[in-house]
């Protein structure tokens, strides 16, 4: 199975409680990142693949591998193989610490893989790019955009969905998704198709 999530904000201590950016019901940052862990593994196995459209986490230390450490464990306790696409709270120094930490999982596979600017999928009947920004893309048949970045809005295109954990689209599921359970494929194209419907009725 593949799966796909974005600006899990791990540690990002300001996202907590309301306010105007992403509010998060949480009273502390641990709270906020156990319950994002249980929910991802709550679906995700280590035969799975999960796409996270970038911004890891919000924790900068000096010196700055005390952060890279504790992003580090953060990550390596999240079931799947783990795609990640840099976001504008990525930084490289981050990367490369985790792949010099990288492992070799059961199936063979890499724990982590690395995009600086996004990755490209075919499933089905669509084409996916997939970006932490969204993307204006023009008049496109069959052509997906999954990105993170805006947290709680949605940009205005139905070809954008966005699959971050604050996301709003996740309104088009027809069943509730607990706070940064990554999703598949299935619920984003329930989002793609609900999207397409609420575009038509304002347009």
């Amino acid at each position: 199975m593949r799966y796909f999530t974005s600006d899990t904000h791990f540690y990002h201590k300001e996202l907590l409680g309301m306010n105007d950016f992403a509010p998060r019901p949480f009273l502390t940052v641990e709270d906020m990142n156990e319950t994002i862990i249980k929910n991802w593994n709550s679906v995700v196995t280590d035969t799975d693949t999960v796409y996270h459209l970038g911004d890891i986490a919000m924790y900068f230390t000096r010196p700055a591998v005390t952060s890279h450490i504790a992003v580090n464990d953060i990550l390596h306790r999240l079931n799947g193989h783990i795609v990640l696409i840099k976001g504008n709270h990525d930084n490289r120094a981050l990367f490369k610490y985790l792949a010099a930490h990288n492992e070799t999982m059961m199936d063979g596979k890499p724990k982590f893989e690395f995009h600086d600017v996004g990755a490209y999928l075919k499933y089905d009947h669509r084409q996916y790019y997939l970006t932490h920004y969204p993307f204006s893309m023009g008049i496109v048949g069959n052509i997906i955009n999954l990105h993170g970045h805006i947290h709680h809005y949605a940009f205005p295109a139905k070809e954008n969905i966005n699959v971050g954990v604050d996301t709003p689209e996740k309104s088009y599921i027809d069943h509730e998704i607990p706070f940064g359970r990554p999703f598949s494929f299935a619920e984003i194209e329930q989002m793609i198709e609900g999207k397409a419907i609420d575009y038509k009725k304002r347009h």
